[in-house]
């Protein structure tokens, strides 16, 4: 038996990689960007200190910052309500597929893992105003004048959120696919011996018990989606109108295109900020729905 100082030894070793790992690649690289968030610096010239006159700036008259945050919650509203209600919908259909259940389980799966740039370069064909297959089949089926869905500015957030949602979809399906899988069976055994409907046994027992699951689920899908750029920025580089920009593309516009890294390490700071507030948000919201089995 190892005494317990040399157990805590070997645990320090093995978990001693992972940490340095972290300091060196995360946190000090983090740290560093709130240094250079109270500088005036284009990368090229010698910086220069200007304290909090970024923050001041980015709080009292960036109007595009503003803009790019209203799209982000605009984005980020759009994709909980489709990937968190379409994920959900999915899971409780495949929870009763006996046959075939792990063929349907990959085959959702599949967009997960596909790279996000080529599925917005096949989603950008598809949305094509003139030939994409989705104005093609409106077309067919009596739409005349189908919208351009990436060129007017009421269709392309919507346009990039469904792309987006439809790559995320999957994952989230597994996961309410594991939550609904962990109620115990004898529970709906119970319900169902009470003359318990289907479509009252999943508003009292289904909701309720996946309450730990969907609390996961739509705090994982928020900070996503917080963090959008990929999708932005294939499919519509942030426009028409600068109505697809988001936080994440308009702090990378302004390090790498204008070359203020300054300010940008400044927007990076004003993002997490607003990332960390939701998410604590949703924790003090959460304690007073959260389901505890075996809580009076």
């Amino acid at each position: 038996m190892l005494s317990k100082k040399k157990a805590l030894l070997i645990a320090a070793c093995f978990l001693a990689p992972h940490f340095i790992g972290f300091l060196i690649f995360l946190l000090l690289p983090v740290l560093e960007t709130f240094a250079i968030s109270l500088l005036d610096w284009n990368m090229i010239t010698q910086p220069k200190f200007v304290g909090f006159k970024n923050y001041v700036y980015m709080l009292t008259n960036d109007i595009f910052f503003r803009k790019a945050m209203i799209n982000t919650v605009y984005y980020t509203a759009g994709s909980v309500i489709i990937i968190t209600v379409t994920s959900l919908v999915i899971a409780l259909m495949l929870n009763h597929v006996k046959k075939y259940s792990t063929f349907f389980r990959t085959m959702y799966f599949v967009p997960n893992v596909s790279s996000l740039v080529a599925v917005a370069l096949i989603w950008g064909w598809m949305y094509n105003s003139d030939f994409g297959l989705i104005n093609n089949i409106l077309r067919v089926i009596g739409i005349s004048d189908p919208p351009g869905w990436l060129t007017d500015i009421r269709w392309s957030m919507p346009a990039v959120i469904l792309m987006s949602s439809w790559t995320q979809i999957g994952f989230f399906t597994v996961i309410f696919l594991a939550g609904l899988q962990n109620i115990p069976r004898h529970v709906y055994e119970a319900a169902e011996i009470d003359g318990g409907r289907k479509f009252r046994i999943f508003f009292n027992i289904t909701l309720p018990l996946l309450r730990p699951t969907t609390f996961f689920v739509l705090i994982m899908v928020v900070i996503n989606s917080f963090q959008v750029f990929e999708q932005s920025y294939v499919l519509t580089k942030g426009g028409p109108a600068f109505s697809t920009t988001t936080a994440v593309m308009y702090i990378y516009y302004k390090a790498f295109r204008d070359q203020e890294m300054g300010y940008a390490s400044a927007l990076s700071w004003g993002l997490f900020l607003c990332i960390f507030i939701v998410t604590l948000a949703q924790i003090t919201v959460q304690k007073r729905w959260f389901y505890y089995e075996g809580r009076d």
